[in-house]
């Protein structure tokens, strides 16, 4: 079932000229992803104090982050095709003005209640706003060189945006309150809307149909696959909460990408999968995250339980992840022309493995200089050359057309891979600290999750082997 969606009067009419100013466009929508990002992290450090003002259950309290994740996450898609029929900045703006709403209702909360309620509703906003970022970048820079240095620093501010949501978290939670962590979302809100109108172009829509079944199918599969995992970190793999979602889930996601096979306008359209590039880069999208996800929880655990850190030394023990993920942004432009995805990605893999090898030797004993500092360099350096290129080698050739869905596949694949990854983690470092407490649980955990996160990696290394030369 398809629903026709006007996007043009009677003739078609021109696009808009590309922003007269693209470098305050790519500030604003830079601005917006990371604002989507640090709510990923930014709450982890004021969830103790969030619980004691508002009096949340244990399992409760963990719903003021899995209520925002599984919004945003089973959205992306319908937010990335929704934006490529009626308007990316259109879209982007209203997604940005919905988060911002939210983000000032949930730092007014007084109640747990309210305060999921308004998770929920920033989710709603995420998945508006969110893929219609990376396609505004690319809409935004048409000349080739420019394009590569915008979708680097757009990945550079995704990937370091987790490690400076933990700083910026650590700082507002010790030195004001936990509802300024979601109070600052307000004024980089209004900024990035009071601008965004005027420097930030709208791109050429395109005359097509909104998929309906395959809408359906995708974001009630995603949020199904998403819940599943958010389950299985809870209650482990084997109990009903966690299979019968995944069960689900996955049926009704094999059920869409049967369906985008014989609609004429898909939601997502599998041509994007047919460069091998492409394809290798979503891939490594996917696994990414599920690997580094042990660097930002487990460490936060480790040096706040076994170092004894407060939240914001906590929070600061991260700011070299985040330089050298932001130092090899600068570099990537330079680097990607001259030699091509796969050198990068390889030695990028390969220095990732090694930092988080070396977090899995950490004892309670070890101190930050070096036995902390030395894997948070080396994954900074390492993410950054790894997973920098990829949204340029998804972006970078993907027709106007499509660049709202590919850019919502994209954060749908982060998306699931950081929860897959978090529920996977969490169960290795339950089965390793079973029978431990204390400290002595906290590292064993920690070190068997960062292991077996050095090897997820090498598989990000297998697939970076299928890059070509380009």
């Amino acid at each position: 079932m398809t629903l026709s969606v006007s996007t043009e009067t009677t003739t078609p009419a021109p696009a808009r000229p590309i922003a007269a100013r693209p470098g305050v466009a790519l500030a604003l929508i830079l601005t917006c992803q990371l604002m989507l990002m640090l709510d990923a992290t930014v709450m982890n450090v004021a969830l103790p104090r969030i619980r004691a003002d508002l009096g949340f259950t244990p399992a409760g309290l963990s719903w003021v982050m899995n209520a925002y994740t599984l919004v945003f996450g089973g959205l992306l898609l319908l937010g990335g095709r929704l934006g490529d029929l009626f308007g990316r900045r259109r879209l982007f703006l209203a997604g940005i003005a919905v988060f911002t709403a939210a983000s000032l209702a949930g730092g007014l909360a007084d109640s747990a209640g309210l305060l999921i309620a308004a998770r929920i509703v920033q989710g709603v906003g995420a998945a508006m706003a969110g893929p219609s970022t990376i396609a505004l970048v690319t809409s935004a820079f048409v000349e080739p060189r420019a394009r590569v240095r915008a979708l680097s620093l757009f990945s550079a501010m995704s990937s370091s945006g987790f490690a400076i949501g933990l700083i910026l978290g650590g700082f507002l939670t010790e030195w004001l309150t936990w509802r300024s962590v979601m109070f600052i979302n307000v004024p980089l809100g209004l900024v990035v809307l009071a601008f965004g109108a005027r420097y930030i172009a709208e791109p050429e829509r395109h005359p097509a149909r909104l998929d309906l079944v395959g809408a359906g199918l995708a974001t009630v599969g995603v949020a199904s696959v998403v819940y599943g995992f958010i389950q299985a970190a809870e209650d482990g793999w084997g109990s009903a909460s966690a299979v019968w979602p995944l069960v689900v889930g996955a049926v009704l996601v094999i059920a869409f990408v049967v369906s985008q096979t014989r609609v004429s306008s898909p939601m997502l359209p599998l041509r994007l999968f047919r460069d091998r590039n492409r394809a290798a880069a979503y891939t490594n999208f996917f696994l990414g995250p599920l690997s580094m996800m042990s660097a930002f929880f487990f460490m936060t655990q480790f040096l706040q339980e076994v170092s004894r850190y407060r939240a914001l030394t906590t929070g600061f023990a991260f700011l070299p992840m985040a330089v050298g993920i932001l130092g090899m942004s600068r570099l990537i432009p330079r680097l990607l022309p001259r030699f091509g995805p796969k050198p990068l990605a390889l030695t990028g893999t390969l220095l990732m493995s090694a930092g988080l090898w070396w977090m899995s030797t950490l004892s309670a004993g070890s101190s930050y200089v070096p036995a902390i500092l030395g894997p948070m360099i080396l994954m900074g350096l390492g993410g950054g050359m790894a997973f920098a290129p990829l949204n340029v080698l998804i972006m970078a050739t993907v027709p106007p057309a499509d660049a709202g869905a590919a850019g919502g596949a994209l954060q749908t694949m982060q998306q699931i891979g950081s929860t897959l990854g978090l529920a996977l983690l969490v169960t290795i470092a339950g089965s390793a600290s079973r029978g431990l407490s204390g400290t002595s649980a906290v590292v064993a955990g920690a070190t068997a999750a960062w292991a077996a996160s050095a090897a997820i990696v090498l598989l990000t290394f297998l697939v970076a082997l299928t890059f070509r030369r380009q």
